[in-house]
């Protein structure tokens, strides 16, 4: 092997490297409690509205968020991409929920709210669907930060998705929530960067040929109808999205709840314009005729040369770094206060047990990467996860609708069980090529036009179970 070669090799671990010692500079020593899980300063201050606000944006710009983005850019022109970004408006969506519940009903997390709303069982459903999604966090993340240090079941690929888990899980344990909160805010200081120069790089090219539109570059009506149907597919899922994911909602009982309001409304702007800048990455393929082969995010820096390579490369270590060290923090609160009896002060005891559900998360959530070696479970994997934004529509109305008094435990089974189900049906769909749903339910067109009709019915239908179930609850009361 040349030296040329063993040089272009060690070239992403040198960015590997200036990644780890730059999180581990900011990174806080070892918190206590309160700070582990409540993500206050060692003198108890709160962060404030742009600390949040930057934190809770970049947690959800992870790794593999940029790549759909760039993909969907590609499948649908500019409307892929601004369609990506209007999933950021669930956080206004959580904000205003949650602000009326802290207010109002002074709850300190979601799963206190369905306790004294539903119940016990409830709540405990509803965080089984949360531990499914901090599973499928660790993995999906990891496999796309360590896709640029080799191919997929490569030397590079496995020590890079031990390094780079073992780097966060590191500094996780140490500081929890406070360590996910500050590190934050230097992954967006660094993914807003790159993206400065990724667009310097990009745009220009973009801007010469023109915007790929239906007169340009291959964007038929089909396509550009196909990302305005995936658009309202977006917009309908912000309504229940953002409540089954414990990364956005741990961070909306941080600070005061007006704060909190602004600081996820910035978390809006901000994600959702990152996640817009970084789909021009799919225009400059469309212009210059890229094939998004094994995805754009490879394609794009590839057809560029290294020095596009690299900073993709960091951009994605950034990114998948702030999602992973925030789905940490989260399953530590949810194994230690959520899923048992939430004490205030958080107590030592508490932080030990979060801690060992940050190990045993780490481990189980990346053994999916070994799918790979096992005939159709890998695909069969990604396909499960991209159902779960129509599995739990369901709590649209469960949220939403929180303030309907006589809804009780009925009204949130008939809400959740429709929406399992049916997302249930949609995964048979697609692993195993069955017309489990008939096509009559599809809205729009293209290729998402099924999966938009599916949630447009579905949330009418179990916003019409729910306060079915609140009638009879009513009724019930009155006996």
């Amino acid at each position: 092997m040349s030296l040329s070669i063993v040089m272009l090799a060690a070239l992403p671990w040198a960015v590997f490297f200036v990644y780890a010692l730059l999180v581990l500079k900011v990174t806080p020593g070892r918190s206590g409690p309160t700070a582990f899980f409540g993500g206050s300063s060692g003198h108890g201050r709160m962060p404030g509205v742009w600390l949040l606000g930057a934190s809770a944006a970049i947690s959800w710009v992870m790794a593999k968020s940029i790549d759909n983005a760039m993909n969907l850019t590609v499948a649908f022109g500019w409307l892929g991409g601004i369609g990506y970004a209007a999933y950021w408006l669930a956080f206004v969506v959580v904000a205003v929920v949650v602000y009326f519940m802290r207010t109002r009903g002074g709850h300190t997390s979601l799963a206190a709210f369905l306790t004294s709303k539903y119940g016990v069982r409830a709540a405990r459903l509803f965080l089984i669907v949360i531990g499914i999604r901090l599973f499928n966090e660790v993995w999906s993340n990891t496999k796309v930060a360590s896709l640029y240090f080799g191919s997929e079941g490569s030397a590079g690929y496995w020590t890079a998705a031990l390094g780079f888990t073992a780097l966060t899980l590191y500094y996780s344990l140490r500081g929890g929530l406070r360590s996910s909160i500050v590190t934050d805010a230097v992954q967006m200081v660094v993914v807003a960067f790159l993206l400065i120069v990724t667009l310097g790089v990009l745009a220009p090219d973009v801007i010469r040929a023109g915007v790929p539109t239906v007169a340009n570059h291959g964007i038929t009506p089909d396509m550009a109808a196909g990302g305005f149907t995936f658009l309202l597919l977006a917009l309908v899922q912000t309504l229940s999205y953002g409540f089954h994911d414990p990364v956005m909602t741990d961070r909306a009982f941080v600070n005061a709840p007006g704060k909190m309001v602004a600081s996820f409304i910035l978390a809006a702007l901000l994600g959702g314009g990152l996640i817009a800048g970084f789909s021009v990455a799919g225009l400059y393929a469309l212009v210059n005729d890229i094939a998004a082969t094994p995805s754009v995010a490879v394609a794009v820096p590839v057809a560029i040369g290294l020095g596009m390579l690299l900073l993709f490369n960091a951009v994605m270590l950034a990114s998948a770094g702030s999602t992973l060290d925030s789905t940490f923090a989260s399953s530590a609160k949810f194994a230690a206060r959520d899923w048992g009896v939430e004490r205030e002060p958080p107590t030592l005891d508490q932080q030990a047990s979060g801690r060992r559900a940050m190990w045993i998360i780490a481990i189980l959530g990346n053994l999916p990467l070994l799918s790979l070696y096992i005939d159709g479970v890998g695909p069969a994997v990604i396909a499960a996860t991209t159902i779960s934004g129509t599995a739990i529509m369901g709590l649209a109305p469960i949220f939403l609708l929180g303030w309907v008094k006589p809804a009780r435990a009925l009204s949130f089974h008939l809400a959740l069980w429709p929406g399992i189900g049916i997302g249930l049906l949609l995964a048979l769909q697609k692993l195993a090529d069955l017309p489990t749903i008939p096509e009559s339910v599809a809205l729009g067109h293209g290729s998402y036009a099924q999966t938009l009709g599916i949630n447009v019915w579905g949330v009418i239908m179990c916003t019409a179970l729910f306060l079915l179930g609140a009638c009879v609850d009513a009724l019930r009361q009155r006996r």
